[in-house]
């Protein structure tokens, strides 16, 4: 009888079922698990390897850089205010003095400002005018110019090839005259250009001055703002864009240059030093612009302006 019944417990031992304590897991396996995801979302799905590619190569598509902000500016006096109006440069705020004497020049500032429709007029004493612009001869009138927002040079040539050109840039190295750089910046617009470089440092900015030399160009002509010129004039290599240096002493003539035929880079120094040397030693070409009359150099606007023409000569 005791080894029927030690037979008989054995069997129950090994019978297959929930066993006590098991918490409930059988019904909790037995329970929905929500609605089916989406085929996207589901691992190993053709959808799911689609969007996950698509994502990568999202991630990896290069995103556009700016090149930092210039400084906000004061235009002071009433000559300098009208024509900076007239010419298109871009403005917030025009300060007007208190109880001040109302010439025509004072008249056609104020109407030009209103026909912009997006400048603020403010009126203020001349205690606040003086110490706006640290006691300069402002005549009653201040303009305040908002700080320029400068492209990074890689934007440049990706806005041509999207375009389908062959990047034509000018850089400017050592030029500190913003007239020059609105000049190069209104020969760019001519020829078109796709726009202009210049160094962070010890270089002209789009200032007042700048906006009015361009002739309004500045509005549709990007510039760029280098942290370091070389490494930007080197970028432009890797990136299949040849790099020609304007210099006296060049090997070349300008109009024997086959390379202003595709993507180029001009590089432009300063009227009296030329061209820093780790900028000459980086550009893939040396060029000169022969001038019979015996001159010694041109002015960055104008000798920007002859290569930019013989560029645009050979696209056309």
């Amino acid at each position: 009888m005791a080894g029927n019944s030690q037979r008989r417990n054995r069997r129950t031992s090994n019978k297959k079922g929930a066993t006590v304590g098991s918490g409930g897991k059988r019904r909790r396996g037995l329970e929905g698990k929500g609605p089916t995801p989406p085929a996207s979302a589901r691992k190993g799905h053709v959808k799911n390897r689609v969007a996950n590619a698509r994502a990568k190569q999202a991630a990896r598509r290069p995103v556009a850089r700016r090149g930092g902000k210039g400084s906000s500016e004061m235009v002071v006096g009433r000559n300098p205010v009208f024509e900076a109006l007239r010419d298109g440069v871009p403005a917030t705020t025009l300060y007007v003095q208190q109880f001040i004497d109302n010439d025509e020049r004072v008249r056609e500032a104020l109407q030009l400002a209103g026909q912009r429709g997006n400048i603020h007029l403010m009126e203020a004493p001349r205690a606040e005018l003086d110490r706006m612009t640290n006691g300069l001869n402002h005549q009653g009138l201040v303009l305040q110019v908002p700080p320029y927002e400068y492209a990074h040079p890689e934007d440049l040539a990706a806005a041509a090839f999207d375009d389908g050109e062959d990047p034509l840039i000018v850089a400017l190295d050592g030029v500190t005259d913003p007239r020059n750089l609105g000049a190069v910046v209104r020969s760019v617009a001519a020829f078109g250009g796709h726009g202009v470089v210049v160094p962070e440092r010890r270089a002209a900015g789009m200032t007042a001055g700048a906006w009015k030399t361009s002739a309004g160009t500045a509005a549709r002509t990007p510039v760029a703002r280098a942290t370091n010129l070389t490494r930007a004039l080197e970028a432009y290599q890797k990136a299949g864009i040849t790099v020609v240096g304007l210099a006296a002493d060049g090997e070349t003539e300008v109009g024997e240059l086959e390379a202003l035929d595709g993507p180029v880079v001009i590089v432009v120094g300063s009227e009296g030093k030329g061209l820093s040397r780790l900028v000459g030693e980086t550009c893939d070409f040396r060029v000169r612009i022969p001038m019979p009359g015996g001159a010694e150099s041109l002015n960055a606007g104008v000798a920007a302006g002859v290569v930019l023409y013989e560029a645009a000569r050979r696209r056309a």
